[in-house]
């Protein structure tokens, strides 16, 4: 081949692919809208927190509790102080310096929190108490309390209940420490009940003694042991047991008077059998 020819057909190839081509173009739009699009992050995606606006955000369901759990502290510290006269709901945020709770807040707390709180009184006129386990003022109720539980066999009273119900509690507890048993309860608790002095009587030295000295723990073959040697005669079943006999089918058929029920019975006037002759 020509040397020219060839210098001019490699100058030709170098220039050809120096030129960008539609087709290549094509390929790498394709390609850069196929990638991820990274979204960028906008300086104002999310509004800066502070004191201000602090309870209307994430945080806002512990915030409700804490406002919840603040009333009902402070409606107990009125109760035990002897206010009983029912406050609104903007009077008591107003006494827990909480005016500054949201309306959506505000709302949870008229239409759910509050009427369903065990420990708040809801009354008819939207106001709200502090709901006591007993309804009891003075020592007065206390012990008529305790004695109504006395008779009908109740049992005792929490300690902890009363400190929750009664004004002025451990001043009438002392008070009242002659008409109240106190014994101890579960989890570091005590139960108080009432000291019925009517029933009280003197025991003998003597039989105080023997009461003390009979042991607790025996059984029923200790208390025959020890009747035994005392040369009495426990009292014991001696009647004789009737053993229940098991009677067979034939026995029991036999008995009753009743016949076994043979095979093919019913067609004995239709087939002989003997003879093979059929009716």
């Amino acid at each position: 081949m020509d040397p020219s020819l060839l210098r001019e057909s490699k100058s030709f190839k170098k220039r050809a692919l120096e030129v960008p081509s539609v087709e290549n173009k094509k390929k790498k739009e394709k390609a850069l809208a196929e990638e991820p699009k990274v979204k960028k992050r906008s300086s104002f995606a999310s509004p800066k927190l502070d004191a201000s606006n602090y309870k209307s955000f994430v945080g806002s369901t512990p915030h409700k509790f804490g406002v919840l759990a603040k009333i009902v502290k402070h409606m107990q510290k009125r109760h035990l102080e002897g206010e009983d006269h029912p406050l609104t709901l903007d009077e008591i945020l107003d006494e827990t310096t909480q005016l500054d709770v949201s309306s959506s807040t505000k709302t949870w707390l008229a239409n759910t929190a509050l009427p369903e709180n065990p420990k708040i009184e809801t009354t008819d006129e939207n106001t709200y108490m502090y709901k006591p386990v007993y309804k009891i003022r003075d020592k007065r109720s206390f012990l008529k309390l305790l004695r109504t539980y006395d008779l009908k066999g109740l049992g005792g009273v929490s300690l902890k209940d009363i400190q929750e119900s009664l004004p002025n509690s451990e001043k009438i507890l002392k008070h009242l420490q002659n008409d109240i048993i106190r014994l101890p309860g579960a989890d570091k608790d005590e139960v108080l009940f009432y000291n019925d002095k009517t029933i009280s009587f003197n025991v003998d030295e003597d039989f105080a003694k023997l009461w003390r000295q009979v042991p607790v723990d025996i059984d029923d073959e200790k208390i025959e042991q020890y009747l035994q040697k005392q040369g009495m005669k426990s009292m014991q079943n001696t009647k004789k047991r009737q053993v229940a006999t098991v009677l067979s089918r034939k026995q029991m058929m036999k008995k009753k008077g009743l016949k076994r029920a043979r095979d093919n019975v019913h067609l004995a006037d239709l087939l002989n059998l003997e003879t093979g002759e059929t009716v």
